[in-house]
């Protein structure tokens, strides 16, 4: 019998040390596939971030290009307005009193204030350059002038520059005070 208690005892270790030796392979499997799981996981989470932050890219592009797409319109329209405000700049006094022409320039007159009525609307605002200090962001300075004021202030405004809502359409041409 001790013969047999013997020849068992390697056998049932044999088992065990199989039994083990799959228990550590299963533990190791489990390990690395729980590793995939866990980078597959962080995989999708990087992927559903990168596609929230192209949807939201997508709806700012969206929203920019609904909000600024009548840019180039504006800029053509705007030397429209140049040419009707030069022209009612340019009518003498005396033809401003004559009761032929009041009509016609009442409609030229009318022509330009619907036109600032349409710009408001479209959010086309003029910049406000006389007196401003030089903003090289809003205005343009085309000389520089002898002046009273601290220099770098604008004193002449050969042009008038425009915003559309928060954007630059056009630089203000402007004169600035020099120093001296």
């Amino acid at each position: 019998m001790t013969e047999q208690n013997d020849t068992a005892e390697p056998t049932e270790g044999a088992e065990t040390a199989a039994e083990a030796a799959t228990g550590n392979d299963l533990n190791a499997r489990i390990a690395e596939l729980e590793a995939a799981l866990e980078t597959a996981k962080q995989d999708v989470l990087y992927a559903q971030a990168d596609i929230q932050n192209t949807r939201r890219r997508l709806e700012q592009e969206k929203a920019n290009a609904s909000a600024y797409a009548a840019t180039a319109f504006a800029r053509d329209i705007l030397s429209v307005s140049d040419n009707l405000v030069r022209a009612l700049e340019c009518i003498p006094a005396e033809l401003r009193d004559n009761e032929k022409l009041a009509p016609l320039i009442t409609g030229i007159e009318m022509t330009g204030k619907e036109i600032e009525n349409v710009f408001s609307r479209h959010g086309i605002s003029k910049i406000v350059a006389v007196g401003e200090k030089l903003d090289p962001n809003l205005h343009q300075a085309m000389m520089e002038m002898p002046s009273d004021q601290e220099p770098g202030t604008v004193t002449h405004e050969m042009q008038a520059g425009y915003m559309i809502k928060d954007r630059l359409l056009r630089p203000a041409l402007v004169g600035v005070a020099k120093a001296g």
